[in-house]
């Protein structure tokens, strides 16, 4: 079975294209959303105890968790060290239930994947990209998002130029649903061909593709159309939700 560890900046488009691989049927691991389900309780009494006042009603208040941790790196150490191992616990899980079904592929959609060594767990690594004011006009359209706030994050994650020089594969999710999809379904495609490996166990390194910009490149001999038009994200019922 492949791991892809799919990742992105802030405002990239990641979990819209997580989904273009769930509508698929590649089972999807979301570090967010293992996030959310522990803050909703089995993780809540841990974070309270370290920053009081941040839990409300036996659930984790983010934006109150959030004004604690945000440009405090000793703080927002202290709460990585308590959640990171409870969603790896999850994501453990995940891999071996998608092993056991004979999966060819697995997606683990990891925001700070390199910011956490992540990479060292999966086979290949796909970056959603799109061009900074592009990020910027959709990070900052988000309801309680503030420059300040957009800024803080970013401090902690690493500049897309560089994700995208340590990716196999890229998709720039600026130009629209249609392209990106196609883009992905192509990447599946090669996966259940045998067009990609795993990376063998010894850690000696496999015969890999050389990186791929989805979009503007090619995959394998295919030519991928360029993305066009913004990527508007859709949550369940329709409603806009973040890219």
């Amino acid at each position: 079975m492949i791991v892809l560890g799919l990742t992105g900046s802030i405002g990239m488009g990641k979990s819209a294209t997580a989904e273009m691989f769930a509508e698929r049927g590649v089972p999807v691991h979301s570090a967010d959303a293992a996030v959310h389900r522990l803050y909703a309780g089995p993780a809540a009494a841990a974070i309270e105890a370290l920053f009081p006042g941040a839990v409300i009603d036996g659930t984790v208040d983010r934006d109150r968790l959030g004004a604690r941790v945000l440009g405090d790196a000793e703080a927002l150490k202290r709460l990585e060290a308590l959640v990171h191992p409870l969603v790896r616990r999850e994501e453990t899980a995940f891999l071996d239930a998608a092993r056991g079904r004979g999966e060819p592929l697995a997606v683990l959609d990891i925001p700070l994947l390199f910011e956490t060594g992540g990479e060292g767990r999966v086979d290949k690594v796909l970056v959603v990209t799109a061009p900074a004011d592009v990020q910027r006009s959709r990070v900052l359209a988000r309801p309680g998002m503030s420059e300040a706030r957009f800024k803080a994050i970013l401090a902690k994650q690493m500049p897309d130029a560089e994700k995208r020089r340590r990716a196999d594969f890229t998709i720039d999710t600026s130009e629209g649903f249609d392209a990106a999809r196609r883009a992905v379904a192509d990447l599946i495609d090669r996966v259940r061909a045998g067009g990609l490996r795993e990376a063998p166990p010894s850690g000696l390194p496999a015969i890999s593709p050389a990186r791929v910009e989805i979009g503007s490149s090619t995959v394998g001999d295919k030519p991928i159309s360029p993305l066009a038009g913004e990527m508007p994200g859709k949550a369940e019922g329709g409603a806009s939700r973040k890219v």
